[in-house]
């Protein structure tokens, strides 16, 4: 099946969709050994022999998709310039490149996603609003009115673990995750540990730290139906946004018309 090149060029991860524009416009792309400039040409992946600056785009086959168990104090990139512990250290074996898409904190530990499917990772970016799952220790207990105060201004779901330690499992979305944070710490109740359990439809599940699985190809599609719904729903917001803004200074403009006083001539 034809698709656009910059959009195989994304999905191969040699570059986000934007950045696959600028090499096809700069020349550095081959299809069949013919240079193309035409941001709109298409090719087949599984037929054309592609090329990005003289490396060969692999197919479907390649592709990867891990979810690794990051120990807490391990950087959630491949290196660090300071010579920490990075995902890098917990990925031999792994044939293929990936990348981690997202963050997480230095020291926090859990789920990390991986892969080098560029355009899979750029709708998960994107999707600012998908879901996200913490298991978090505070130093002291909450209150039931704390939770539902929380609750009520920052956007997240906040459950009480078992036992008697003040552990709590919190569904956020990824723009209240920091905003959480800074409540629990003004109201006296810093966070101790963090531990990403979910993201999106995916679980951590009983991965011990360190280590990775590869996802099954029905972790794969709901993913990326997730990603590709909270993407949709924010531009559709966005679209919306516009065209209330746009309506309103409509209105205004014809509010100042209508005050106008006409000019009288003599």
């Amino acid at each position: 099946m034809e698709e656009r090149l910059q959009k195989i060029i994304a999905r191969a991860g040699i570059a986000s969709r934007r950045h696959a524009e600028e090499l096809i416009a700069s020349g550095l792309v081959t299809v069949n050994g013919q240079v193309v400039t035409e941001l709109g040409t298409k090719a087949d992946e599984s037929r054309d022999h592609i090329k990005v600056n003289g490396r060969l785009l692999r197919g479907h086959s390649d592709r990867v998709y891990l979810i690794l168990h990051k120990p807490p104090e391990v950087v959630a990139t491949l290196s660090d310039p300071e010579g920490r512990a990075s995902l890098s250290d917990f990925l031999r074996g792994v044939p293929e490149r990936v990348f981690p898409v997202g963050r997480l904190e230095y020291h926090a530990s859990g789920l990390v996603f991986l892969t080098n499917d560029g355009e899979l990772a750029n709708r998960v970016l994107q999707a600012h609003h998908l879901k996200q799952t913490y298991q978090l220790k505070l130093k002291s207990l909450l209150t039931f009115a704390e939770i539902e105060e929380l609750g009520r201004t920052t956007g997240a779901r906040i459950e009480r673990r078992h036992g008697n330690a003040p552990w709590y499992e919190v569904t956020v979305l990824n723009a209240s995750s920091d905003a959480l944070r800074n409540r629990l710490f003004q109201s006296a109740h810093p966070v101790e540990k963090t531990k990403r359990v979910g993201l999106g439809n995916l679980e951590l599940g009983a991965l011990a730290p360190g280590q990775h699985r590869a996802l099954t190809m029905g972790e794969v599609a709901g993913l990326r139906r997730a990603a590709s719904a909270e993407s949709g729903r924010a531009k559709h917001t966005s679209r919306a946004g516009r065209q209330h803004r746009r309506s309103r200074e409509s209105r205004r403009s014809a509010e100042r018309g209508a005050g106008a006083q006409p000019k009288v001539t003599r």
